[in-house]
């Protein structure tokens, strides 16, 4: 597909057929051909370029998607031309991450501040690795509003090349620590891939709790209103494989997941779930396996305030209850 026509149709066949369910197709259209490009804003540039973390999507050699996360000191992601990516930095040992690394694959990158709120998305392949990083043909860009992003302050917890899990487990089922970081998480992200049209990674936040654990192998996400893209929703819509991150920002934790995941458009469930006040629609996750990284990254992250588009969902501390693993909420929510 030329720059041209991806300009005129920065949507695939999954995408559309969310935009038309829910009546956003014509406003869409427009929308899409100045929001979606083909090259890096030079704003975007020297974004990415102040980053000292930045979110992946990636897709493994099972065609399972996996979200990840690349640290490195500022100035590790540069951008020698706009059309361009070249990140200095490795994968954290053990991530999923390392597989989906090899030329022409597909990648999906979300740069997010957390305590600016500021947030824009790559999509593209990889076009060469090195010893020592990789270069991404950038494909899509697409600047994201601030909207669900928790504030908090970022500070190293040692030096940025360290990045050595202290343990690496396997998971096959949400064990007792798993449903216990979900249980009071207020952010996660959501790595998903549309054959034929690239990997992506997206960002989602709530109160916390806002995540419902149904059993070991299940939860549910209540999805806000949003861009009306639906560039994650069109991906499950034609390929319902996902891979969910989970962030212990006190710790450095990763809890890494990967399933499947369907969308539940409307139904009792959207009105009897506590957290789920003020979303359109959920979708619910189904783990196949995933891995728990203890203390991978050399980044901590201090609490700062609420999103204020989060007024219109549920209470933090009824959540919190609601979503624990025995009924209780396992710590307090942050800020509170």
């Amino acid at each position: 597909m030329n720059d041209t026509t991806r300009r005129n149709h920065p949507f695939h066949a999954g995408e559309l057929a969310v935009q038309q369910r829910l009546g956003v197709a014509d406003r869409l259209r427009v929308i899409g051909q100045q929001m979606v490009r083909t090259h890096l804003p030079q704003q975007h540039r020297g974004f990415f370029a102040q980053l000292p973390f930045v979110l992946v999507g990636s897709v493994d050699a099972q065609q399972r998607p996996w979200a990840s996360v690349l640290v490195g000191e500022p100035g590790f992601i540069g951008s020698p031309d706009d059309r361009t990516l070249s990140l200095a930095a490795q994968p954290v040992p053990g991530d999923p991450l390392a597989e989906g690394l090899t030329p022409g694959a597909p990648l999906g990158f979300l740069g997010i501040e957390l305590h600016t709120r500021r947030r824009n998305r790559v999509n593209g392949r990889v076009s060469e690795v090195g010893d020592h990083g990789f270069a991404v043909s950038v494909e899509q860009t697409v600047g994201n509003c601030p909207q669900y992003i928790q504030g908090r302050d970022m500070e190293w917890a040692r030096d940025a090349s360290d990045l050595q899990p202290r343990q690496r487990e396997a998971l096959t089922a949400l064990d007792v620590p798993a449903r216990a970081l979900i249980a009071q998480a207020d952010t996660l992200f959501i790595a998903s891939h549309a054959p034929g049209a690239g990997a992506d990674v997206s960002h989602r936040g709530g109160r916390a709790g806002f995540v419902h654990i149904e059993d070991d192998h299940t939860f549910l996400v209540p999805d806000f209103r949003g861009n009306f893209m639906f560039m994650t929703l069109g991906n499950l819509a034609v390929n319902p494989r996902a891979g969910v991150l989970f962030i212990d920002f006190d710790t450095g934790d990763l809890l890494t997941l990967t399933g499947r995941a369907e969308v539940v458009w409307e139904g009792e469930l959207l009105n009897t779930i506590a957290a789920f006040q003020g979303a359109q629609r959920a979708w619910r996750f189904h783990l196949d396996a995933g891995w728990r990284l203890s203390e991978a990254l050399p980044l901590r992250w201090r609490f700062r305030d609420w999103s204020p588009q989060l007024q219109n969902t549920g209470a933090a501390e009824e959540i919190a209850a609601s979503a624990a693993p025995d009924g209780r909420a396992t710590r307090r929510p942050p800020g509170r």
